[in-house]
């Protein structure tokens, strides 16, 4: 009788304890294609994705497809896994949409983010397929890279700043949309004969590209205009935000 006792007191014991770790357990969502997981977030951040009539509030482990536009508020921190692993993260203020977050079977990913406004951190998985773009962008420039640290600040004015911790990344200019010519109405008029074609020009300042090496930054003017790459120290780059990617990057 006795061993019974002790038989079912230790049953229920390791049923209680089988229970506890069970809860305990941290809650797993497989992303799919195209997808993006929360995975910290302090203060808020709202999502607004395709086929939703209104806006929802994020939490952890919260899946974000391709399409969803998304805002956090003061004093917030977002941060975002991809399906290979790379990492985004979101300060406070800030306004961006997830164009797309494609990875494929063999290691190759397409993945774009268009930023209105605010500070984005970028910690980029090396791309194992030949397929390996990844590109942060505003209004006026695109940061494009295959594996590496870095950061872009969105300004109110569309100026933006991008500094590269690690690796390469290619900074290019936004061309801006061709002007279509306007349509011909009326009875048909005469062609001119030939003319003589101009020369090659420089290239606007539209159609600028930068290599921005290692501690090295960028910065883009509110007229899309860009200032020559220069080198920076991490004394002159600390601040809060800086700190806690960092942070969150060793943990990696």
């Amino acid at each position: 009788m006795k061993q019974n006792i002790q038989i079912a007191l230790i049953s229920f014991i390791l049923c209680m304890f089988s229970a506890y770790a069970y809860a305990k357990l941290p809650l797993t969502v497989k992303m799919l294609k195209g997808e993006a997981k929360v995975t910290a977030l302090e203060g808020t951040a709202q999502a607004f994705c395709p086929g939703q009539k209104k806006a929802q509030y994020l939490k952890i482990e919260d899946v974000l497809k391709s399409g969803c536009e998304v805002s956090t508020g003061e004093k917030s921190r977002l941060e975002l896994a991809l399906p290979d692993n790379s990492i985004i993260r979101f300060a406070e203020n800030t306004r961006f949409k997830l164009l797309q977050a494609d990875v494929d079977d063999t290691g190759g990913r397409d993945v774009k983010i268009s930023v209105t406004l605010g500070k984005v951190w970028s910690n980029v998985r090396k791309a194992l397929g030949d397929k390996g773009g990844f590109e942060v962008s505003c209004e006026n420039a695109v940061a494009g890279v295959r594996g590496t640290i870095y950061r872009m600040d969105v300004e109110a004015d569309k100026s933006a700043l991008v500094k590269v911790y690690e690796g390469e990344v290619s900074v290019a200019g936004v061309k801006s949309p061709r002007q279509l010519s306007p349509k011909v109405s009326g009875a048909p008029q005469p062609v001119s004969g030939p003319k003589v074609i101009a020369g090659p020009k420089p290239v606007s300042m539209e159609e600028w590209v930068y290599i921005v090496k290692s501690m090295q930054q960028i910065r883009i003017k509110s007229d899309g205009k860009a200032e020559e790459p220069k080198d920076f120290t991490e004394d002159e780059d600390r601040d809060a935000w800086v700190d806690w990617n960092k942070a969150r990057d060793n943990k990696k």
